[in-house]
Parts: structure tokens; C-alpha cells; sequence
């Protein structure tokens, strides 16, 4: 099977509205007006190799962007009514192009010319969705690239077309990029329009302009651990992809990018390399997906920043490791306010990866899937953490019901999220806290972590406490309304990746998780509190719908002015008895 494009991370692309599309097109209109390219400068190769095996599908009518799956033999891919805006963004950014140049002999180009040719009939003159600047970007890198894979053959009149076509989209970016938001977007955008100035005979007056705003986006939207502030793993590796093909190109023809670039480079790799599990795969959080395979190791290695260990927080995340054991945390407040419609609720959570196998996951980012998914996969329910009955650890506005959930943010969630770092004999440990629910129950969350034996037992203890007398009251005050003695509701949880077999075992005392080659995993808890095995949800952006799996639920009450759960994973050779907190 081949495997599928992603859509870009944790971006759901709302329908452009009338007057967004219309300045677009008076844009691009005027664009044609601009300078026109002469002739190609340099012709750079693509950076990274596309899929045959997809290639073929596609000429084979087999569309698979965005998430989304259509069947179309026969059928140019701009008579097709797209299912949803991913699949629409991903159609008109023309990354396939990878995937129909990589098909042996040439096979692909002569259905690359006809779809190309086709596009520049339909929407070469500003028509369409795909005259955004972001878009924009993404299909002028495309193009260029591919050039002569694309010009091989062509009729002179073509050629003219797409050469005016390159020039009306690099003239388009140049007036647009300032306008598009700040951010992966405006990257994609001064990306494609550096491209264009370094190729493109003619377009070359355009370079200056564009280095200046690209070395302004590093210098204010990268920060000096090499983080960006809607902490997406995905999204950050995505930014890194853009800024090593930058420097490349600039290299190469001879040129060079302000400081700046090159900072933001050095500083983003230990950060992406903190970020990932020993499977090769990011951190699933925060609208951000595993990466596409092979994306983060091709980056890390095409911008020669060599291997370095990152001290403290990554972009807050925390990360252990050991004996090809990784087990990543969440720890830092997720984004609030207007830029915060990706965030995830997901504060304290951890996923934890054996070898190449993922154990305990995230649910993910639902983008892909719909508006309802998208939502559900932000709550905390989703998240390897602590959820509280009934409220998530951080809240949308209170007008979020009137409000698309493409733009839903929160307004309410963890402002003090504390983490130090435990000394242990064999192994390193985190003790952590969220303040999430203590405006709303007097109830602060207390997490600790240890991963022992050479990563073969990861210990954990969670706790809801309130902490002070002012916590007190208020959980009083909301416990009162409760029946007697029936205490708050809360649930550890510990979503299964779907490849994951789930047992009980011992009884129902523990769980045996059984990873693809056969390595066996043994949950087990301090009997505080009633274990469960429930069905979950798996986000996967490269499936048409999302995966079946399973979460081990544990199951507290807070009576008095706190309570909390132990539990423990552990290879069978590293199995040890829960810590016991009764006493």
C-alpha cells in the first residue's frame, strides 16, 4: 500500500470568504502586470523524493489528500468537487507533483502537463481557491523544482504559459506575503517568492524584499530554544523544512540569508530532535500529526546542524529516554486567546514509544475528519492524562457555540505548570503540576514520572489536591452540591495505539499490551482506584476515517481534599509492584 500525503499539520483551511477571494484575484490580476521571468537562473532539485507507488495512483485517478479519498479515473483532478478544504488546499498546493515525477521513465509527465495545463486554463489569471499566499508558495516551489521534468516536450506556446503563469505568482507573492498571517503560512509564502527570485531571470529585484521579511519572521516568531508559540511539533518541523530549503537555494546560487536564518536553524534541530520518540516519529499534540516518514530525519540531515542534547524544555516538552524507550510530556500551558484554535487541552499528558512501536498515544489532531472530530480530539478526554468529569483542563469562550470550531480558542486553562527533574539510581523521573482546575474546583493536578531498568518500567503516580485554604473552600463549595459522600469524578487515562493487542490479565488486576512484534508490556495500578478497559479514537491524518482502539481508564473519587492513583508499564523482566499511596 502506498502510503498517503498528510494534510499540512494541524491547519484546517477555512472556506475563503467573498471578499478574502476577491482581493486575492485583484491581486493576482494586477500581478500580471509586474516583471516577466526570462528564462530559469537555476533550476534546483526537489528536496525531498516523492512516491512512486502514489504516483501511480494517481495516474490510476486515485486521489488520497487531505485526509480525504476520491475515485476519479479519467477525470482531470479540477473537475472534481472536493470533499472538504484540506483536500482542496492539498489539490491546488501541487505537492504531488513529487509523486508524479518519481514514477520510473517519465511515466508521470505526460499526465504533470496535462493537469498543469489544465490548472493555468482554469485559475492561471487569479481565478480559484489556490490564490492564497501560502498556497501560492507551496505550488511555486513545486513548479520550479519540477521544471524541467515539466518543459521536457512541451509545444513553445505551453512553455510561454507557464512562464507567465511562474511570473504572475512570484509578482502575486510579493504584494501578498505581508498580508498573510504571521507564522507557517507567511513561511510558505516568502519561501516560494525566495525561490522564484533565485530562479527566475527577470524576478530577481524581488530577492532583497523577501530575505528581510523572511529574517523578521525568525527573529519574532522563533524563540531562543527554537519554539514557536502554538507548540506544534509538526508545524515547527514544517517551519524547519522551509527555512533548510531556503538556506540551500541561497547557497547554492551564490547568495546569502541574514543571520538570522541561520540562527533560527541551529536552534530549531536539538528542539525537533527533543521532540522526537525512538520511532522517528514528533510528539502528537496540539493539532500536530507524526510527521510524514522519513520528513524529520531528511531535515535534520539536509541542514548539518550536528546531533546535540538539549538541556530542559523543549518547546515545553519534556522528554526521557532509554534503552530505545522514549516517553514525552506535555509540560507547559497550551496557547490561549484568538491563536489558540489548534491548541489541545492536553497539559501533563505523555505518549510513550518502544523501539519503532508506539504504546500510549494522543488521540491526535480530528482536523481531518470534521468539525466534530476536531473538537473531541482537543478536549482532555482525548490526551494520556487526567481528565476531570465533565471539564476539560483548559476551556473554550463561553461564545464558542456561536463561533466556527475553526476558530474556537481558549480563554481559561493552566497558568502555572511546574516541572523539576528527579534524580533517580538507573533512571531519570519528572514531578509536574497544572493549575487547570483551580479557578473552577480548588483543585490543582499532581503528576509524577520515572522511566527505570534501562526504560523497562515507567512508574507514575496522579493526584487532584487542594492545596491551600482557599482551594479548600472552593472545592467545598462545589463538592456540597454533590450526593453525600460520593466525592468528584476523575479518570487517568492511557490511550493504546491501534496496533496495540489488549488484554486482561491476572484476574483483571493488570493488562497485558502486546506491541506488533510481540513485545509485551504489563499495566498495572495500586488499587486505588477501578480499572477499565474502554473503547477509544485514534487520529490518524493518513486514513480516510479515524482508527478504532482501546484506553485504560482508571477511575478516582476525590473525597476530603484530595486523592490520587499509582500505576506502573513495565516489560515483564522489569515488573515491580505498584508504589502503594493508601497510607
Amino acid at each position: 500500500m502506498s502510503e498517503p500525503i498528510p494534510p499540512s499539520p494541524g491547519r484546517p483551511r477555512p472556506r475563503q470568504g467573498h471578499g478574502t477571494r476577491l482581493s486575492h484575484r485583484l491581486a493576482a490580476l494586477s500581478a500580471g502586470m509586474g516583471p516577466r521571468m526570462q528564462g530559469f537562473l537555476w533550476q534546483p532539485e526537489p528536496r525531498f523524493p516523492g512516491s512512486a507507488a502514489r504516483g501511480r495512483q494517481l495516474l490510476a485517478g486515485n486521489f488520497r489528500l487531505g485526509g480525504a479519498f476520491i475515485e476519479a479515473p479519467g477525470v482531470s483532478p479540477w473537475d472534481i468537487t472536493p470533499p472538504t478544504d484540506a483536500f482542496e488546499a492539498a489539490l491546488h498546493s501541487f505537492d504531488w507533483f513529487d509523486d508524479l515525477a518519481a514514477i520510473e521513465d517519465g511515466a508521470g509527465r505526460t499526465t504533470a502537463q496535462a493537469w498543469l495545463a489544465d490548472w493555468i486554463a482554469r485559475f492561471g489569471r487569479g481565478k480559484g481557491p489556490g490564490w492564497s499566499a501560502d498556497l501560492t508558495g507551496r505550488r511555486q516551489i513545486r513548479w520550479i523544482t519540477h521544471a524541467l521534468f515539466l518543459m521536457s516536450g512541451q509545444r513553445p506556446p505551453e512553455t510561454r504559459l507557464f512562464q507567465r503563469t511562474l511570473s504572475r505568482q512570484a509578482n502575486f507573492l510579493a504584494k501578498r506575503w505581508p498580508r498573510t498571517s504571521s507564522g507557517l503560512p507567511r513561511l510558505e509564502a516568502l519561501t516560494g517568492l525566495i525561490y522564484s527570485a533565485c530562479a527566475l531571470i527577470g524576478i530577481e529585484t524581488r530577492l532583497d524584499p523577501a530575505l528581510r521579511g523572511l529574517a523578521q519572521e525568525c527573529a519574532t516568531q522563533i524563540d531562543a530554544q527554537g519554539g514557536i508559540v502554538t507548540r506544534n511539533p509538526e508545524e515547527l518541523l514544517e517551519v524547519f523544512v522551509l527555512l533548510t530549503w531556503t538556506s540551500q537555494i541561497l547557497q547554492e546560487t551564490g547568495k546569502r540569508a541574514d543571520p538570522a536564518v541561520d540562527t533560527a536553524i541551529m536552534r530549531i534541530a536539538p528542539t525537533l530532535r527533543a521532540l522526537r520518540h525512538t520511532d522517528g516519529s514528533l510528539m502528537r499534540s496540539h493539532g500536530g500529526g507524526r510527521g510524514a516518514p522519513g520528513r524529520l530525519i531528511g531535515a535534520l540531515v539536509q541542514s548539518g546542524v550536528r546531533p546535540s542534547r538539549m538541556k530542559g524544555l523543549a518547546m515545553g516538552y519534556a522528554r526521557m529516554a532509554s534503552g530505545r524507550v522514549s516517553v514525552i510530556t506535555d509540560a507547559a500551558p497550551p496557547m490561549m486567546g484568538a491563536g489558540s484554535t489548534n491548541a489541545h487541552a492536553g497539559t501533563l499528558a505523555f505518549e510513550m514509544t518502544s523501539a519503532n512501536h508506539p504504546l500510549i498515544v494522543n488521540a491526535g489532531s480530528g482536523a481531518s475528519f470534521g468539525p466534530e472530530w476536531r473538537r473531541a480530539g482537543r478536549a482532555t478526554v482525548s490526551h494520556s492524562t487526567v481528565s476531570l468529569e465533565g471539564y476539560s483542563s483548559s476551556r473554550f469562550a463561553h461564545k464558542a457555540a456561536d463561533v466556527p470550531p475553526e476558530r474556537q480558542g481558549f480563554d481559561e486553562g493552566p497558568t502555572d505548570v511546574s516541572i523539576q527533574v528527579s534524580e533517580i539510581a538507573g533512571g531519570e523521573g519528572l514531578i509536574l503540576s497544572h493549575d487547570g482546575w483551580r479557578r473552577t474546583h480548588g483543585l490543582v493536578h499532581l503528576r509524577s514520572l520515572t522511566l527505570e531498568d534501562n526504560g523497562s518500567l515507567l512508574r507514575g503516580e496522579d493526584g487532584l489536591a487542594a492545596l491551600d485554604a482557599n482551594d479548600r473552600e472552593r472545592f467545598m463549595s462545589i463538592n456540597r452540591i454533590l450526593p453525600t459522600d460520593v466525592g468528584l469524578r476523575f479518570a487517568t487515562r492511557f490511550h493504546l495505539h491501534p496496533d496495540v493487542v489488549v488484554e486482561l490479565d491476572m484476574g483483571g488486576a493488570a493488562v497485558s499490551l502486546t506491541l506488533p512484534t510481540e513485545e509485551v508490556w504489563v499495566f498495572r495500578h495500586g488499587g486505588e482506584a477501578q480499572l477499565s478497559i474502554m473503547p477509544s479514537i485514534f487520529f490518524d491524518a493518513g486514513r480516510l476515517q479515524p482508527r478504532a482502539t482501546k484506553q485504560i481508564v482508571l477511575t478516582q473519587r476525590v473525597r476530603g481534599y484530595g486523592a490520587a492513583v499509582s500505576w506502573s508499564i513495565a516489560r515483564p523482566a522489569a515488573l515491580l509492584p505498584a508504589p502503594d499511596l493508601s497510607s
